[in-house]
């Protein structure tokens, strides 16, 4: 990754700090933003991240000795997005690597007692967010004539049904159709564009009551260590949940140049999740 700029989204923490951490450490310089706050009803799961984890990144990345350029910025909002790029370009001149990471998780509803503003916030994250993060980023890769490497986070759910999941399950099965659709127009520019699609991660988006409830509905408080044999049958390799390094290994792999012939392809780091 040396030589190398990477554009990362829901970059404060979880997924998005390990992705940013993982690509300075092979050289890469890095964009990154992050909304910051909570979005409409997330906080009954779990908290937003905080300014305060985005300094950190910025922190880890800097200890790295690597330059990063870090924006408050919200993914549904395309002009605070090209913005936060555009700051980002104005520092380093080019951009080479997208990881288009920033997303909500609500669950819990049966699908047709799901409410609109539920559905809507899913929708407008993690689907619309990562079309408009694409949006600003593509001119830009298309006008340098270098390719490029365009990583959209799925999911398992963006693979198989999750009962009780509607809302975040068609939003990343969305996140799939867009992959393709982009690999097929971006090709003739050397542009690759592809998706990973993790199992359970241990960030904040799991790791939570309400999460654990989902799987233990009969237990009043579930606990992580409750939680964690019942995760664990939802995986064939016998692991409650992988670590956000795993799906960071798997983030560099598809932006460095030994993937330079992958594109359109839906990179699993499930545990074995889908084969179940």
């Amino acid at each position: 990754m040396e030589g190398k700029v990477a554009f990362i989204t829901g970059a404060a923490r979880g997924q998005g700090r390990s992705h940013a951490i993982r690509l300075a450490q092979e050289g890469a310089d890095i964009i990154a933003l992050d909304l910051c706050d909570d979005v409409g009803n997330v906080p009954r799961y779990y908290p937003g991240a905080t300014e305060e984890d985005l300094a950190e990144t910025v922190a880890e990345v800097e200890k790295l000795d690597r330059r990063i350029v870090a924006t408050k910025a919200d993914v549904r909002d395309f002009a605070a997005t090209k913005e936060a790029l555009e700051r980002g370009l104005a520092e380093f001149g080019h951009v080479d690597v997208v990881s288009a990471n920033a997303g909500i998780f609500e669950f819990g509803d049966k699908t047709h007692e799901v409410s609109e503003q539920d559905w809507d916030d899913v929708q407008d994250v993690n689907l619309k967010g990562v079309w408009l993060t694409c949006k600003a980023v593509i001119p830009h890769l298309i006008e340098q004539g270098t390719g490029g490497s365009i990583i959209l986070t799925s999911s398992t759910a963006g693979i198989k049904g999750t009962p009780n999941v509607a809302s975040y399950t068609a939003s990343k099965h969305g996140v799939v159709g867009l992959m393709r659709t982009l690999a097929l127009e971006l090709a003739p520019y050397a542009i690759r564009v592809n998706t990973v699609h993790p199992t359970g991660v241990a960030t904040n988006m799991i790791l939570n009551e309400s999460a654990f409830k989902l799987f233990l509905p009969d237990v009043e408080h579930p606990t992580q260590e409750q939680a964690a044999p019942v995760f664990t049958t939802t995986n064939a390799l016998e692991v409650p949940w992988v670590e956000p390094i795993d799906i960071s290994n798997a983030v560099l792999f598809l932006a460095s140049d030994e993937a330079r012939y992958v594109t359109g392809t839906e990179l699993k780091v499930d545990a074995g999740y889908t084969l179940k």
